[in-house]
């Protein structure tokens, strides 16, 4: 299947609340195992499968506006 979205996170940014790995439907987020600049384990893209729908629930459940939620059209 092609890829139909992708996200990006600022991980400098994030504060590793974790909202955006609860709600994601496709369990395609997880915590860093490294530390921001603040201290923080961000939240990272794990979707090596291209499972992302672009759904935007986590852009909109992330407190920061950290995420970037962007769909591929097909032409």
């Amino acid at each position: 299947m092609p890829r139909r979205a992708y996200f990006e996170i600022d991980e400098e940014r994030c504060k590793g609340c974790g909202l955006c790995i609860n709600v994601c439907p496709q369990k395609v987020i997880s915590f860093s195992e490294g530390f921001n600049m603040k201290g923080y384990h961000p939240a990272q893209p794990d979707d090596p499968e291209d499972k992302c729908i672009g759904c935007g629930f986590c852009y909109m459940t992330c407190p920061d506006t950290c995420i970037k939620v962007y769909k591929i059209t097909q032409d």
